[in-house]
């Protein structure tokens, strides 16, 4: 198991990637266009501040949490109304961020082990929450990148993307209206530093293989998987490709592909 304050160093440090790609970008720039249709590289760090400012209720203050989810006049448009609520010139909505996301931080190392936090449709322990965290902030500022036509440099922190999208294996089938397979799939992806990243029994008939990156990407929705360099053996495992996402809540739109090379098996 990762242990939470490697984890939270971890999660910290990603914020702090995606915080230099913004923090000297000119006011006018936090107006671009990300590949996430509305949103610009400013609604991209307001949804974050958003969601840390949830998280942070969550771990501190479940009444608190809750009425965020009660009191919405439009369930199904939290996520774009937070973002928009939060949404703020560049130096207050960079300055809100930063200090949401310290204080969440902060928050989680405090809970005590083997305490579940509220969460959308479900409960997740501190080290599930910083996760979800690390892996929101590296989905969202990969946007923010392909915005500014940056290419981030990988690091071994995509580990807990991966393994937040292999636990969700279920989640993506049941979210798309789909019973949850029973049958066990091997995951075997190249890490950054060209080691060999894997989960699953080593004799399932079931297997995904490729570069980790790939399938941070398909797993957060990033990248279509034609465009991936993702091998898919076996029909639980090739559907699987079809409804990944490592995210709460309802099924999501995903992207377009761009004209890639996505293997079927």
């Amino acid at each position: 198991m990762v242990d939470l304050s490697d984890l939270l160093t971890d999660l910290a440090d990603e914020s702090a990637q995606l915080d230099a790609l913004v923090a000297t970008l000119p006011a006018a720039d936090w107006a671009r266009p990300t590949p996430a249709p509305g949103w610009s590289i400013g609604h991209q760090i307001a949804h974050l501040a958003w969601t840390d400012h949830v998280a942070l209720l969550a771990a501190t203050d479940a009444e608190a949490f809750y009425a965020t989810v009660t009191s919405a006049p439009d369930v199904t448009r939290m996520v774009d109304a937070g973002a928009e609520e939060f949404l703020a010139p560049p130096a207050e909505l960079l300055a809100r961020w930063r200090a949401g996301r310290t204080a969440l931080v902060d928050a989680l190392a405090a809970v005590p082990a083997g305490d579940k936090l509220p969460w959308y449709g479900t409960r997740m322990s501190a080290t599930s929450m910083a996760t979800a965290r690390l892996m929101e902030t590296w989905a969202h500022g990969g946007d923010v990148a392909d915005a500014l036509g940056v290419v981030r440099p990988d690091s071994d922190r995509l580990r807990h993307v991966a393994h937040l999208g292999v636990r969700t294996l279920g989640h993506g089938f049941i979210a798309h209206g789909r019973e949850a397979p029973t049958a066990p799939v091997r995951v075997e992806l190249v890490g950054p530093g060209g080691d060999t990243w894997s989960w699953g029994p080593a004799d399932a008939a079931d297997r995904v293989t490729g570069p980790a990156r790939d399938f941070c990407q398909l797993v957060t929705q990033r990248r279509h998987r034609a465009d991936l360099a993702l091998v898919a053996t076996g029909p639980v495992a090739d559907d699987w490709l079809d409804v990944a996402q490592a995210f709460a809540g309802p099924p999501g739109d995903g992207r377009k592909p761009a004209g890639g090379n996505g293997v079927r098996a």
